[in-house]
This record gives structure tokens, sequence and C-alpha cells, in this order.
């Protein structure tokens, strides 16, 4: 990544590898979750997340159907028969809160098995099939193959949110690297981040906002500033100005 201050962030790095290789990445961040799961205890699941409100419990269910919507995306794909990620946001909500009050060995079933389904889903879809249009909890229309990058996105950074011992800085490069174009792209879609300069170790920086003059700058290693920039805090991260949090992202 190498952009001038007014320049956008590359364009997702992340979309441009062969389907195989984003499998693998998100295969990876499927592995990378479980492996958390598996060193806390049940006791441990009643513990909070980065994520306010949200037990270990809750983040737990989220992630795992989460994985079930993914898989009704592919199935829209397949038949062309409009099936949502979720009947509607309150039906979202309510199905975390319930899932959360499973008992570990229930979560843990929940997290693998949908994980599972929806890897098996992945491996026997038709090349052809990835490109046909969905639409998703947000509300754009992508390719199928937008589910590849959802669930990698949700995979790494909440493993995080579990506030175990797993950090930014494992990510993959070009996962941190896709998660900066993101945030920065969303925020300039969504008109915040006026004045946000984000100085990312060994690259230019790059302006939210280029017409702007500049109120705040925030530097550090990738890592750290898509720690930041994602609203997970700031560790080991330099800030000068105002804007000691970011502007909200998803």
């Amino acid at each position: 990544m190498n952009q001038s201050a007014t320049d956008s962030p590359a364009v997702s790095g992340f979309q441009n590898l062969d389907v195989i290789e984003r499998l693998q990445i998100a295969r990876r961040g499927s592995s990378y979750f479980a492996q958390q799961l598996a060193e806390l205890s049940d006791a441990d699941l009643d513990e909070p997340t980065l994520l306010p409100g949200w037990t270990r419990r809750h983040l737990i269910a989220h992630v795992g159907y989460n994985a079930a919507a993914l898989g009704r995306l592919l199935d829209w794909a397949l038949t062309g028969t409009e099936t949502p990620m979720y009947a509607s946001p309150e039906h979202r909500n309510q199905e975390i809160n319930e899932g959360a009050t499973l008992n570990g060995g229930a979560l843990r079933n929940l997290y693998d098995h949908t994980a599972a389904r929806l890897d098996h889903k992945w491996r026997n879809f038709p090349p052809e099939a990835w490109l046909s249009e969905v639409r998703t909890a947000q509300g754009p229309t992508v390719p199928a193959s937008e589910t590849l990058w959802i669930r990698t996105r949700e995979v790494w950074i909440h493993t995080v949110d579990l506030d175990g011992n797993r950090r930014f800085g494992d990510f993959p490069g070009i996962v941190i690297d896709t998660l900066l174009s993101d945030i920065v792209s969303l925020w300039r879609k969504k008109g915040v981040g006026h004045g946000l300069v984000l100085e990312v170790s060994g690259c230019a920086p790059i302006a939210v906002d280029p017409d702007r003059p500049t109120h705040t700058t925030v530097t550090g290693t990738a890592a750290a500033v898509v720690r930041w920039a994602s609203g997970r805090g700031a560790c080991r991260l330099a800030i000068e100005g105002p804007a000691d949090t970011p502007p909200r992202w998803l």
C-alpha cells in the first residue's frame, strides 16, 4: 500500500485474489476463531467482550448465526429465490439473545456446525455462480463471492473481540490492508471522518477527506491503525488532535 494523501486506499486487495486463495484466508480465520474459543472455559463465556453489552456467549452465537446467514445468500445465488440473511434486524437480535442462553457445549457446537455447513456450500459452489447478485443485511447488492470477504472480516475481527490473547497483528497482511480500504471507503460514503488523516508506518498518509483541513492524525502500524479505526481502541498508537475515537464504521 503506497498512496498519496489525496489518493483513495488501494482497491480492496482481498477481492483481487483468486477464489481459492480467498477461501483459504476465510478458513484460516475460522480456525483462528475456533482456536481462541477452545482456550476459553465454559465459565469464561460469561465474561464481556470488546463489544459493549455483549458477553462472549452473545458473540459466539452471532458468529455462528452469521455463517448460517451467509449460507442463505449462497442459496439465493444458486436458486434465484430471494433468501435474505435475516428476516429482520429484530429477528437477528432475538436469535443472538436466545443463542447466548445456550450452554457452553451447545454454543461450541453451534459455531462448529454452522462454520462447517458454510464451508461445505463454498466448496461445492459452481464457479459461474460467484457473480450472481445477492443483497447483504446492510442493504448493498453484491456478487455471491462477497460472502468470502464478509466471513473473513467477521471471524478475524471477532476473534480479537473475544478479548482473549489474539491481536490484529496476527492477521494476514492482505486482511489488514483490505480492512483499512473498507473502513476509509465507508467513512467517505457516509460523509464522516472529515479532517482525519491515517499515517500507516511505511505508507503515505491517507486523508479521509483530502478537501478538508486536517485536525486529527492517527499514526501507527497498519494493524494498530485498523484496530483503532474499526472501533477496538487505541493500542501502541499516536493520536494528535481532538478525535480520540473513530467515526462509526459498520
